[in-house]
């Protein structure tokens, strides 16, 4: 009988399937991805897809590191990276500075990167959320780099949340809460209707959801159902995200 808890990597693959899709990051074999993912298969090739994602794995590999995991895809560390949870505590100032350091200063100007440090020094920890809000927006990631980054892209890029209201065939209706300026800074709206899709061609990663479980969403994709202790921590990690870049806007 299949688990019904997934493993790290095909965790991982939920949450990266949809930017890879749509081409923004990762190798070019988003059907791949998504029929591994789908059908909960770990093997060889999986491993070698999700090692291509230049932007999450060597998040992936700071998180183990410093959490003594061997395995970069172990599920503890890919949850911390893209929901949350207490290994990210464990990531010291020091180690992600040099991770930073190595992937993104040839990216920024020298006044930029250190805007950029000065957050580790607030306690900055190495989730989705953070690489969105203070990153991404500076360093030029998505594969297309002649996309704007606006605030729309960012609410696209964040790991955010919905609940489910309807289940319409291959779309979900989510009540979620979108990325705004308020007063000049990041805040969360009240929630709003939102049609986020759930599979293609049958295949996808939320078939069991229920109007009023809750699922967390990548780029207008269902990427999991998330249960209350996830969810919290997600909400957690997006809130201290949030106040963390705000100290700058």
């Amino acid at each position: 009988m299949m688990s019904q808890t997934p493993s790290g990597a095909v965790l991982f693959g939920r949450y990266a399937f949809p930017p890879n899709r749509l081409g923004y990051c990762g190798p070019d074999d988003a059907r791949s991805l998504l029929e591994y993912v789908a059908e909960r298969r770990t093997d060889r090739g999986l491993l070698e897809l999700e090692r291509r994602f230049s932007g999450a794995y060597p998040y992936l590999q700071l998180i183990a590191g410093a959490n003594d995991i061997a395995d970069p895809f172990d599920r503890r560390v890919v949850e911390a990276y893209w929901i949350g949870n207490d290994c990210l505590k464990r990531v010291d100032a020091a180690a992600f500075h040099t991770s930073l350091d190595e992937r993104f200063r040839a990216r920024m100007d020298p006044r930029t990167f250190g805007w950029l440090a000065t957050k580790l020094q607030l306690g900055a920890r190495p989730h989705h959320n953070f690489h969105v809000f203070e990153v991404y927006t500076r360093a030029g990631l998505m594969n297309d780099r002649s996309a704007p980054v606006l605030l729309d892209t960012m609410d696209s890029c964040r790991i955010s949340w919905g609940m489910v209201a309807a289940v319409d065939g291959d779309v979900l209706l989510v009540e979620r809460r979108a990325l705004i300026l308020r007063d000049g800074k990041l805040a969360l709206s009240e929630p709003r209707p939102l049609r986020v899709l759930r599979q293609i061609e049958g295949k996808g990663f939320t078939d069991a959801v229920s109007t009023g479980d809750v699922v967390a969403i990548h780029w207008n994709w269902a990427c999991d159902r998330l249960a209350p202790s996830s969810l919290a921590r997600l909400q957690g990690a997006t809130r201290r995200a949030l106040d963390m870049a705000n100290t700058t806007l």
